[in-house]
């Protein structure tokens, strides 16, 4: 019992203690101590915290003005602009190959040569056949002739005269039947020299020579693929459908830029043709774009990252999209002045496109808004920045760089 009375006595000497300790003022020997990052360019005694306070440690970016477009991505897959499967008109045994797989050949270049003797002795008859009822026909006009003379004497009859002026006239029908055969004999035997119909590339040979082609082979002798230009088909929500609208009847050209998955700029086109109906399943609208492709980048049945720029906020305030709160009076923004305390200022956002953010309010161009970590803050909260030291935003309004690290700072501050 004596024993116990002895330990609660020196328990509370000690709490004696402490409370004098404390009263007095001193310091405790485990305070956290907030040193000064080395770098900063800042004023010691600006980005000291009061002392006994724990300022958190924040990333800043500096507010900039200037133009921020409003872009779409989708995702989208390359097609040929044109697309032809070459194949014989005619039957017959096809007696030269002049092409080699995936050359890039001009429209109206010989690819393949089928047998033409037969075309050409069918346009021979039908040239013959011409020449012996034209020679009908020369004959049939001198008989008219004499028959016209004849019958001013009454040398001969009215009927033979009816009758050789008919002759005349069918003879010259069938002078123009000879004409059409000829020149249906003539475009088979044309057809017999089989020529690109389109400029592009050719795929695999489909056909060996020395077979029999038919005019009725679905398969064909080689597919010719048009790559420049290119088309690139994709799809936006319906929401945007009236943007895109707009924006093409006023008649201006809707960029449009294929993209790596690094973000990389493979070409830049513009938007040709808006699909008359929006798909009922997906609530999405398919639209296409062309691209010069001049340096073949773009290939087709491969899937490409799309960006579409349909509108662009002009003189905004620019700040990063994770400089953004919102809370239950409308969004808002931290700010660290001059005093290293963080103050709030409302925004209204215009546009986000990102890692980026149009914004107007109770900003100005050069103040510093904090990037993250604003749960632990409060209007006037003491801060401290982080040695990473400032920056602006990413980018103005030309896109962020692809792998760019985080806005406003090259690392992550220390946990």
């Amino acid at each position: 019992m004596h024993l116990g009375k002895w330990i609660i006595s020196i328990g509370l000497v000690v709490a004696a203690i402490g409370a004098i300790w404390f009263a007095s003022g001193r310091e405790l020997p485990f305070r956290p101590v907030v040193t000064e990052p080395a770098g900063s360019g800042q004023n010691a005694a600006q980005r000291r915290p009061p002392v006994g306070a724990i300022a958190p440690v924040v990333r800043v970016a500096i507010v900039k003005s200037g133009d921020l477009p409003v872009q779409l991505d989708a995702l989208g897959t390359a097609q040929a602009y044109n697309s032809v499967v070459v194949s014989s008109r005619v039957d017959g045994q096809l007696v030269r190959i002049n092409f080699r797989e995936g050359q890039d050949v001009k429209e109206g270049e010989l690819l393949a040569q089928i047998d033409p003797r037969t075309y050409q002795a069918l346009l021979d008859q039908a040239v013959a056949k011409r020449a012996q009822d034209q020679a009908q026909l020369d004959n049939a006009k001198r008989d008219l002739e004499r028959y016209g003379a004849l019958i001013q004497q009454n040398y001969a009859s009215r009927q033979q005269y009816d009758t050789t002026k008919a002759q005349v006239a069918q003879i010259e029908a069938s002078l123009k039947s000879d004409d059409a055969a000829i020149a249906s004999a003539r475009t088979q035997l044309s057809y017999t020299s089989i020529v690109a119909p389109i400029s592009g590339r050719l795929g695999f040979r489909l056909v060996d020579a020395g077979n029999i082609v038919r005019a009725n082979d679905t398969n064909g002798i080689v597919v010719i693929t048009q790559l420049q230009p290119i088309s690139v088909v994709f799809t936006l929500p319906q929401q945007r459908l009236p943007d895109v609208t707009r924006r093409m009847q006023a008649g201006d050209q809707l960029e449009v830029r294929a993209l790596r998955s690094d973000g990389t700029v493979l070409d830049t086109g513009r938007v040709e043709f808006v699909d008359n109906q929006v798909d009922a399943t997906t609530g999405t609208i398919k639209l296409k774009a062309v691209f010069p492709n001049a340096a073949l980048e773009l290939w087709p049945g491969s899937f490409v990252n799309v960006r579409l720029r349909i509108d662009t906020v002009r003189d905004a305030l620019l700040i990063p999209s994770s400089a953004v709160q919102y809370g239950p009076e409308g969004s808002f923004a931290f700010v660290v002045g001059d005093d290293m305390t963080a103050q709030i200022r409302p925004i209204k956002v215009l546009q986000s496109d990102g890692d980026l953010t149009a914004v107007n309010g109770k900003l100005a161009a050069g103040d510093r808004v904090v990037l993250g970590g604003q749960d632990r803050l409060r209007a006037g909260s003491p801060v401290t920045l982080s040695g990473d030291g400032e920056a602006g935003p990413a980018r103005t309004g030309t896109g962020r760089p692809p792998g760019a690290g985080p806005v406003g700072g090259g690392r992550r501050p220390p946990s």
